[in-house]
């Protein structure tokens, strides 16, 4: 370890780490990991597989480890650390100490990272008006708790005191979690609210409100379902990918078929937008191409992330002027699984880490998660605004409905951020320095609103 910065590798497993002991696997009856009857006797979408494995009630991943998101009982001193050495010995004693799956970069650099997003919602919300903020995910509470201490501390009195602070969370026991972080500070309490909802059912939204307001989402990308879809050669067509059990009922496979899926079509109409109409040369092309791939066939798997499409469907629906704030992984290490924008499908046992080679191995046992391609991610913004759908009106004159902008970490922080109090004696900052695949995307509404 000389040098100042972790490899992608050693990132995942700072942030994304189980530190649990075997036994919280032998104590578990087998059945609430393995038998989840995730896939009855019909096939089921590879989405659904996903978020029956990931989200199931009873045998999901994170409603077995709810209580696994681990909360620091203090702040960590960096400018009291020496340097790395020093830090990573400190995030090694709390892990232990702790016993918990991971904590989050929110929680490791509290407050630090949230007031990095308060600043910036504060550089360019419109005051004039209450400030609203919904957070999708809020893990333990900790972001929430950080960004009304930064309004409180910061803001004009006005602005506190007429804000609201709305967490859409999935997880009960977070949720009841989230409430109990935020009271800390008893003056937050009535302006913050937990609702224990599914954030990409559109029905729990109500009817559109056309008031501004913001929207944060970090790391959540990651865990959304995702499509894959399958060619069997470079030219032949794609088909969507099905989960079945296989004939003699002792595991799953996967089953091809047309594509007909309406969101796995429009998330692939989103990625072809670019393409034009097909040149007499480009004829030419494609037939010495289509030779080619019969005579050297390679399949081509695509995962594609529907469930985000399906989520930003719903936010733009429901918070048509709404902000956006969201970070995750821009890219994964170590990815055994294969097809592009695959996920790392990664359990623990007996103290280790194991990363699976297939996700249909993920059963209520393993995390699954994504890496998020941010150049797609603003096409789907812009496709749920209405603004992709008019550029293939040819006759529409329309401006963007969003301005966008995607930011490395480190970039986000020294601008919005306060560097400084996460750095260590000998300059090391691990904030900026070890965060390499990771990305913040912000998006605000243009004036192009009709």
């Amino acid at each position: 370890m000389a040098s100042r910065s972790l490899s992608p590798k050693d990132v995942r497993h700072l942030f994304r780490s189980h530190r649990v002991s075997s036994c919280e696997f032998s104590c578990r009856p087998p059945a609430a990991l393995f038998s989840t009857r995730i896939v009855g006797d019909t096939p089921i979408l590879v989405r659904d597989f996903i978020r029956s494995a990931l989200y199931d009630s009873n045998h999901g991943y994170f409603s077995q480890r709810s209580g696994s998101v681990g909360v620091l009982e203090r702040s960590i001193k960096f400018n009291r650390l020496e340097g790395r050495k020093a830090y990573m010995q400190h995030l090694d004693k709390i892990y232990k100490q702790n016993d918990i799956s991971w904590f989050t970069p929110v929680e490791l650099f509290k407050p630090w990272y949230a007031y990095g997003i308060a600043a910036a919602i504060m550089r360019t919300a419109n005051l004039s008006v209450p400030l609203k903020i919904y957070e999708i995910g809020g893990g333990s509470g900790t972001c929430a708790k950080g960004i009304m201490d930064y309004i409180m501390l910061n803001a004009p009195t006005r602005v506190y005191n007429s804000m609201t602070y709305i967490s859409v969370e999935i997880s009960a026991s977070l949720a009841k979690k989230q409430t109990e972080t935020v009271g800390e500070v008893a003056s937050h309490l009535s302006k913050f609210t937990v609702e224990c909802r599914d954030a990409a059912d559109r029905s729990g939204w109500g009817d559109a409100d056309q008031q501004s307001c913001w929207v944060i989402m970090l790391e959540v990308l990651d865990n959304l379902p995702h499509d894959l879809v399958y060619s069997e050669n470079q030219v032949s067509r794609w088909k969507e990918v099905w989960v079945g059990k296989q004939h003699d009922q002792s595991g799953l496979s996967e089953v091809y078929k047309p594509l007909q899926d309406p969101l796995i079509t429009k998330c692939m109409e989103i990625m072809a937008l670019e393409h034009g109409p097909v040149t007499l040369g480009g004829k030419a092309s494609s037939v010495a191409k289509h030779i080619w791939a019969k005579v050297f066939a390679k399949p081509r798997r695509c995962w594609l992330p529907t469930g985000c499409l399906k989520l930003f469907e719903v936010l733009h629906g429901a918070l048509p002027r709404m902000s956006l704030i969201a970070s995750d992984f821009s890219y994964l290490p170590d990815v055994n699984i294969p097809g592009e924008r695959a996920p790392l499908v990664s359990t623990k046992r007996d103290g280790s880490s194991l990363d699976y080679n297939s996700y249909l191995d993920a059963k209520g046992d393993a995390d699954i998660f994504f890496p998020t391609d941010f150049w797609l991610l603003e096409r789907i913004d812009h496709y749920c605004s209405g603004w992709l759908k008019l550029q293939k009106d040819k006759s529409s004159k329309q401006g963007r409905k969003r301005r966008t902008i995607t930011l490395d970490t480190s970039s986000f922080m020294e601008e919005f951020g306060l560097p400084s109090k996460t750095r260590t004696k000998d300059g090391y900052n691990p904030l900026l320095d070890d965060f390499k695949n990771t990305k913040f995307y912000l998006s605000v509404p243009t004036h192009n609103t009709k």
